[in-house]
């Protein structure tokens, strides 16, 4: 069996650079997941690396395929030194484990939810996983196993998360496509819903 892991942060150099920071987190029943730093400008991106390891299976399947299923890592990308992002790292880890330790498996268009601001003061417990491919082309694996995907995720304010569960991921994207919604900004307010 090929250890994708490797390969995921090959991947993940030649796409975003060289990190210039990583942690590390263990949860009790779950591979450990790290979280990888990059600096582009004035973005930072935040990339876990550790989800992929095993395939992400149906949370009814009686038993966990090894092999075969999804298999994705979260990006998360912000503007730098406008609030202290550093510490997401920790809710990124927790939702980058979700799969092993909840059994979810996480796909563009989902909504993934910590519970607590994704770092002290944020606007934001939850997130938009959106569609792969633009930041981080899918790295493909030998066959039977499906390609790692790297999704990025969008940061939603509790208001545009109960609307987007109303009205679905689609519409609330058009929504911050319309209003010139600045998604890396770490401080940013709701967008209009009315």
């Amino acid at each position: 069996m090929v250890d994708v892991l490797p390969l995921v942060e090959a991947r993940l150099r030649g796409a975003l650079g060289e990190p210039d920071a990583r942690a590390a987190v263990t949860f009790l029943g779950a591979d450990r997941i790290e979280v990888l730093r990059f600096h582009e400008g004035d973005i930072v991106r935040y990339a876990t690396l550790g989800m992929s390891a095993q395939p992400m299976n149906d949370p009814s399947a009686v038993l966990a395929d090894p092999v075969e299923g999804p298999r994705a890592e979260l990006v998360l990308s912000v503007r730098g030194g406008l609030a202290d992002t550093d510490k997401a790292l920790r809710p990124l880890a927790v939702l980058a484990a979700s799969p092993q330790v909840e059994g979810v498996v996480v796909a563009p268009g989902g909504s993934l939810d910590v519970g607590e601001p994704l770092w002290p003061g944020a606007p934001f417990s939850s997130v938009l996983v959106a569609e792969p491919g633009g930041l981080v082309e899918d790295l493909a694996l030998e066959e039977p196993l499906e390609p790692v995907r790297f999704l990025p995720l969008l940061p939603m304010t509790p208001n545009e998360a109960a609307w987007k569960r109303v009205h679905g991921a689609q519409a609330l994207r058009e929504r911050w496509l319309a209003h010139g919604t600045d998604l890396r900004d770490p401080a940013r307010g709701s967008v209009p819903l009315e």
